[in-house]
């Protein structure tokens, strides 16, 4: 295990973790305990997240896009529309469907 990003404390490790493993790599926060024995002070420099050491490469690239803010999307753009946008139009579809079903049922 390889140390990819140093978090200001354990919120941000969370949010990078979350990150990486979005983009298919497998991460591990470390410094929980840690982070605990300050009490409800919020401790810096304690949470890490770490990954396997195949992993730190594409890692390192990636923690670099989230600190600049220009994240790429995790659809290609040749699909034309995000996976957010292509649930919710199924889940709205489905919703209607069973709209005019109960209106059927009930009339």
């Amino acid at each position: 295990m390889q140390i990819a990003y140093r978090a200001r404390d354990i919120t941000e490790a969370h949010i990078v973790a979350g990150f990486l493993g979005a983009h298919g790599v497998e991460a591990f926060v470390g410094g929980h305990y840690l982070q605990g024995a300050m009490g409800e002070i919020g401790a810096a420099g304690f949470s890490n997240v770490h990954v396997n050491d195949e992993d730190l490469f594409r890692a390192r690239e990636l923690v670099r896009e989230y600190e600049t803010g220009a994240p790429q999307a995790l659809v290609s753009a040749s699909d034309g529309e995000g996976r957010a946008d292509f649930y919710a139009r199924w889940f709205l579809f489905a919703l209607v469907v069973l709209a005019i079903a109960a209106i059927h049922a009930g009339g």
